[in-house]
């Protein structure tokens, strides 16, 4: 798709659609942090035009997927006003395992829990559902909702949903996205994401100790 004029809602989605943490983004962008930060506030503010410039840049420049994903986020239904970017999160036990998916993150490899965007007026659990089924095979049940924050490094609101699995094997069926998918032991967790990037309650519910 074409961008006309970018906001600070599109420049979030291209954000979004890199999968970058905000200070990740910035970086590419050449500006502050707290200038990627003032999007997520205020998703309406239109960018200067050097903004607009180096926006343009970085989409031109994506790969493929980044760009479909993008197409993807930019286009909500027309009558939905604008609002911050919302991710729900599944946290899938099976005894003492617990599910993570190895992301490509523009370069690195990074583990984190399955997750998907939840677009406007979407089920958040039915999206922790969907995504862990369509990454990983696995197919899980919600027991509860752990709660919502803002994610530290994305600025994403993120919602968090213990889950219990119920049938499938663990296998990578996103290679675009992933790299790997696997049962991690509870007690090794913090060995796969660094236990300040965990949300509190989602170690409580697994007995994590941070």
């Amino acid at each position: 798709m074409d961008v006309i004029t970018w906001t600070g809602e599109l420049a979030c989605h291209l954000q979004a659609a890199h999968r970058m943490g905000r200070e990740e983004f910035a970086g590419r962008l050449g500006v502050h942090p707290q200038t990627v930060a003032g999007w997520h506030a205020r998703p309406g503010i239109v960018p200067r035009p050097d903004m607009q410039a180096a926006l343009d840049t970085l989409y031109e420049k994506a790969p493929a997927p980044v760009r479909l994903r993008f197409a993807r986020l930019a286009q909500p239904p027309a009558d939905t006003a604008a609002q911050a970017l919302r991710v729900a999160i599944a946290v899938v036990g099976r005894g003492a395992e617990v599910l993570l998916v190895q992301r490509r993150d523009d370069g690195a490899l990074r583990w984190q829990f399955p997750a998907g965007i939840v677009k406007p007026g979407g089920s958040s659990e039915a999206v922790a559902i969907r995504e862990t089924h369509n990454e990983t095979g696995v197919h899980c049940a919600v027991r509860e909702a752990l709660g919502e924050r803002v994610h530290p490094v994305s600025g994403a609101l993120c919602g968090y949903y213990l889950a219990e699995y119920l049938a499938g094997d663990a296998t990578n069926l996103d290679a675009a996205e992933n790299a790997s998918v696997a049962w991690v032991p509870v007690a090794s967790l913090t060995r796969f994401i660094p236990p300040d990037r965990i949300y509190r309650p989602v170690l409580d519910a697994l007995g994590v100790a941070a």
